[in-house]
């Protein structure tokens, strides 16, 4: 790992626009996997952190001002660990049924990001970032995992168009 990378982490904001209310019978799947599912993002290598209220998770957080979607944030060591974390177990089987529980949205509702090692974005930030990918398509302000950027390609200021 070179310097610059062990300088930087990677922040991941993912959101969803929920079909039903949570506690709705669709969503059981949902909602009894998410426990299981962020203990085991928890102890994955190089998982930092993630946003969660007292819940232990951040699905009553609220994000963009619309009561129907969810947030997801979560800060890794680089788009590896991440990747890992997302297509295997628990975590591949319900991304694998999330046409069942969310609307299907075609603006982009994830955004990645390259943070200062130890920084914790807030909401705020998220919302920036992703909002920013939208207009402006992937930038080293805001990526994909399809379009990624290096951690030094990190601009100083925010981009613009």
């Amino acid at each position: 790992m070179t310097d610059t990378a062990a300088a930087h982490e990677l922040a991941q904001v993912n959101l969803a626009r929920l079909k039903y209310p949570l506690d709705a019978p669709q969503l059981k799947d949902f909602v009894d996997g998410l426990d299981p599912v962020n203990a085991v993002a928890d102890a994955s290598d190089g998982f930092r952190w993630r946003l969660q209220s007292t819940s232990g998770n951040a699905t009553g957080v609220p994000v963009l001002g619309d009561p129907w979607l969810i947030v997801n944030m979560s800060v890794w060591r680089d788009t590896k660990a991440l990747t890992a974390f997302m297509y295997r177990g628990r975590h591949r089987e319900l991304l694998a049924r999330r046409r069942e529980f969310f609307e299907h949205v075609e603006e982009a509702m994830t955004a990645l990001w390259w943070v200062p090692a130890g920084h914790r974005p807030t909401v705020a930030e998220a919302e920036d970032r992703l909002l920013h990918l939208r207009a402006h398509g992937p930038t080293a302000y805001a990526f994909t995992l399809r379009a990624p950027f290096e951690p030094g390609e990190e601009p100083a200021v925010r981009e613009s168009a």
